[in-house]
């Protein structure tokens, strides 16, 4: 079986690419960020035994300590349960919010419940009726064209 010559393919010569000179890329260099460590000395900061030291310059002012307190201070409209383990306080909401928000909550679900239950009961009452009507629009439709195309054709 003999298939003949193979296809000729057409050929475009592309021009040779433009000689472009190499970039010169540069080494990156990184500058580490550092610091100078800051000496504190402890606040039990003693001279070594045997060893007097200097009167210091002018009388310096004793500082009181700040007070702070350990625990933030508690709200008169919370409640406080205390957590046995950790032994710290919780806030609680009071009674008057909690009823509040269960009312509230178990009001819009129960009114939820009910406009769903009714608005399916309405769609199953009223589709047959729809649908009935639905049917008769359409019936009067189509009568009414009926009738008028076959009175025969237009005078102009």
């Amino acid at each position: 079986m003999d298939l003949g010559e193979p296809p000729v393919l057409p050929y475009m010569a592309l021009p040779e690419p433009l000689a472009l000179p190499v970039p010169i890329l540069e080494v990156p260099d990184a500058h580490v960020p550092s610091y100078k460590p800051l000496v504190v000395p402890p606040s039990s900061l003693k001279a070594p035994p045997g060893i007097k030291g200097q009167p210091l310059e002018g009388a310096q002012p004793k500082q009181p300590k700040p007070n702070i307190p350990t625990t933030p201070p508690k709200a008169p409209e919370m409640d406080y349960v205390t957590v046995p383990i950790i032994d710290k306080d919780v806030p609680v909401p009071s009674q008057e919010i909690l009823v509040t928000a269960v009312s509230t909550a178990t009001v819009s679900v129960a009114a939820t419940l009910t406009a769903t239950a009714v608005f399916k009961r309405l769609v199953s009452l009223l589709k047959p009726l729809i649908k009935t009507a639905w049917t008769k629009i359409t019936k009067k439709k189509k009568d009414s064209s009926s009738s008028s195309s076959s009175s025969g054709p237009q005078d102009s």
